[in-house]
């Protein structure tokens, strides 16, 4: 049974999807295929991103979210490979990329997920392409292994550059902090705590509250190595655009971004190489998202 606050919630969003609903049309973006998902606010295709990613018309994406296979040798099915020669992979990798810059929007946002030492590559690729940087974020992740000789890795990285002046950008504050033993708040933010935004402190550029995906309930058995929280996409989701808005993310893993896209309201557009078996149930719900906490400013 919906409570009060939930029905209010979900009329306002529908008021909110109805409002931005000319912002996008999805009709004339691939005519000449039939998608292999497709629901009210989003379209899967199963091919290689680089045969989708070209017939693509300019200009017409929001956000684009990129999380690709980070050329560890990982088996993610028999379509693709993840063991090129760094030179073919960074070639590969600054193709599809700038076919994504050239399908957003001016004043769209672009977010890619991966290792840093590769996003430093990135993003100096992406300086040559005219974008511009907004942010290096830093996410806390404890689940690698030590390397001999190496400081311990912690985090991967995840870049942010838009096209031009970003056209949204929505504050977003995460609650206040407490101990998870007395409830007590941990900080007193100097003494000022006071004047502190009782809906919280503004999003940082590290984020270490991104659980891992370790249990069942969150990823799909058919797709285990490669899961991100739904955390991560509720955050560039909401801080990078409004409902009926279009995102897109060619590389669709289990379906995470498409998932949220669904949840808040925005128009998405897939593609995905492997099958797409886990992506179809986590839409339908079989794959439940991380419960996020954060408080979205209207813009």
């Amino acid at each position: 049974m919906l409570t009060d606050t939930t029905a209010q919630s979900d009329k306002q969003l529908q008021l909110d999807i109805s409002a931005h609903s000319r912002r996008c049309d999805m009709t004339d973006l691939l005519p000449s295929r039939r998608p292999t998902i497709k629901t009210a606010l989003g379209e899967l295709y199963q091919a290689d991103c680089l045969d989708i990613l070209p017939e693509l018309p300019s200009g017409r994406f929001d956000t684009v979210f990129a999380d690709p296979p980070f050329n560890l040798n990982k088996f993610y099915g028999n379509r693709s490979v993840d063991n090129h020669s760094e030179e073919d992979y960074l070639a590969w990798c600054q193709e599809w990329i700038a076919h994504c810059i050239r399908i957003l929007a001016p004043g769209g946002a672009f977010f890619l997920y991966h290792l840093p030492r590769w996003n430093i590559q990135f993003g100096a690729f992406l300086n040559q392409l005219g974008m511009t940087f907004r942010h290096w974020i830093a996410i806390e992740q404890n689940g690698c292994l030590p390397i001999a000789g190496r400081l311990y890795p912690s985090h991967y990285s995840l870049i942010y550059y838009t096209k031009g002046k970003p056209s949204t950008f929505r504050r977003i504050r995460t609650p206040i902090q407490t101990c998870r033993h007395c409830n007590g708040e941990i900080k007193d933010y100097g003494g000022h705590r006071k004047m502190m935004n009782p809906n919280g402190v503004t999003l940082k550029d590290i984020w270490t509250d991104i659980p891992p995906v370790r249990h069942s309930k969150f990823k799909s058995n058919l797709r285990g190595a490669n899961a991100l929280s739904t955390r991560i996409l509720d955050r560039v989701v909401e801080m990078t655009t409004l409902p009926g808005q279009l995102v897109l993310d060619p590389f669709g893993g289990s379906g995470t971004t498409y998932a949220v896209c669904e949840s808040r309201g925005r128009h998405w557009f897939g593609i995905e190489i492997e099958d797409v078996q886990a992506i179809e149930d986590r839409l339908q719900g079989e794959i439940e998202p991380h419960i996020c906490y954060d408080y979205i400013e209207d813009s």
